[in-house]
């Protein structure tokens, strides 16, 4: 700590904080200057930042607007800070991060340390299991509604810190720079992509929802990761008078629940007979629906349980798509695997985690990718579905392991 400035930041917690960005890596702000541009003048760069920050003359560039496609054809906003302001950010995350969690709710999954998506997948299988229905909230435009008034008001009951308030307040009003070069200033919201906004928006949400919930519906047991949340209620009267309460609640908070996406939904299996239009609801990725199941004994049941949602094996698809393996056949099998290897693997274990089943038909797509990379490779399989099917056999033969997915679908590891 510097004694000469008025604001208790050391060199030490701006160099710890520049380290996790860089580890982070991520796309330039406003500035244009990437994590190696920042490099180049790294202790200079530091240096300036650290004082900038100890002396309270610290103020964050506009934040740079970059929509992000979705599948159903919309965008989604992201906010792109400069380097030097992630870093900043990173410095207070550090710092109020630890306060903060020791207050946070156990089924608060998102965005949090040793917790994760997966976590959160596994406890909703279990109450589904346990309770008959489901409410499933959706929020409309979580990130870019959050109220800087209620905002600061929850950071005010943790800390005392003025540096920290001081700092959060001015990244809450920082300028959005559009592609087109104007510039809005916001009146409320944190953008996503900052790297402080998920902790303040699990700060929001601890507020809003968690700690409502906890005091005025103890007995209803949910998940949440960010502003996706389930609630697993016990019966229809519960879940409906939930999702009444659940609106004012939100409206009281400055947020609105979706009307037609905010669904009641009923966890059907074997022995839950009733007749309901709603039995499915999709949350991290996954899709919960009746499903044929077998037991140890081998007994065939129905049972409510998660798959991988249609809209991510679509991405996936999309994805892989994007490889645009059939404009490469100059590239060996080898290049193609060392570049996708990592990706796939990190869909078997997200995917794979719950019916793995449903994740061996969109591997299975990769293989067809492949055939047709070989029939513009090899003139000799080109317009020959079988025998492209037939080499590539014989090189999962050769060699299983070369791609990730071969050991999953192929029955070779």
């Amino acid at each position: 700590m510097n004694k000469t400035k008025p604001w208790p930041i050391s060199k030490r917690q701006v160099w710890e904080a520049y380290k996790r960005i860089r580890a982070n890596k991520g796309a330039a702000g406003i500035d244009g200057q990437t994590i190696t541009d920042f490099e180049e003048q790294l202790e200079d760069n530091l240096y300036k930042l650290w004082n900038r920050l100890a002396s309270g003359s610290y103020y964050p560039q506009p934040v740079k607007r970059v929509d992000i496609p979705k599948a159903n054809g919309a965008t989604r906003p992201l906010g792109i800070p400069t380097v030097a302001d992630r870093i900043a950010q990173m410095v207070v995350k550090m710092h109020v991060e630890p306060e903060l969690e020791s207050h946070f709710h156990p089924d608060s999954y998102g965005y949090r340390p040793n917790k994760s998506a997966l976590d959160a997948v596994g406890v909703t299988r279990k109450r589904c299991w346990q309770n008959d229905w489901v409410l499933s909230l959706d929020i409309k435009g979580f990130f870019d509604h959050i109220n800087h008034d209620l905002l600061m008001c929850a950071l005010h009951k943790h800390t005392q810190e003025k540096w920290v308030l001081l700092y959060i307040e001015r990244w809450l009003k920082a300028p959005i720079a559009f592609r087109d070069g104007s510039l809005i200033h916001p009146k409320e919201g944190t953008p996503q992509g900052g790297v402080i906004s998920p902790l303040l928006a699990n700060l929001y949400l601890h507020y809003t929802f968690d700690v409502w919930m906890k005091r005025n519906k103890p007995q209803v047991p949910f998940e949440r990761y960010a502003d996706d949340i389930v609630c697993n209620c016990q019966s229809e009267a519960e879940v409906t008078a939930l999702k009444d309460e659940l609106n004012a609640r939100f409206e009281a908070c400055k947020l609105t629940l979706h009307p037609t996406k905010t669904q009641i939904i009923y966890c059907k299996d074997e022995d839950r007979t009733g007749n309901y239009s709603q039995t499915s609801f999709d949350f991290l990725g996954y899709t919960f629906r009746p499903r044929i199941s077998k037991n140890r004994r081998g007994k065939y049941f129905v049972n409510f349980s998660p798959a991988m949602s249609d809209k991510a094996a679509k991405l996936i698809r999309s994805k892989v798509k994007q490889w645009k393996w059939n404009l490469r056949p100059g590239d060996s099998l080898e290049d193609l695997a060392r570049e996708c290897n990592a990706k796939i693997r990190g869909w078997i274990v997200y995917y794979g985690r719950y019916y793995h089943s449903a994740l061996v038909k969109v591997l299975q797509h990769i293989d067809y990718r492949l055939m047709l990379w070989a029939n513009h490779k090899y003139k000799r399989l080109k317009g020959r579905p079988q025998k492209a099917k037939a080499w590539l056999n014989e090189v999962i033969n050769r060699d299983p392991f070369l791609f990730s997915h071969w050991p999953q679908i192929h029955g070779n590891g």
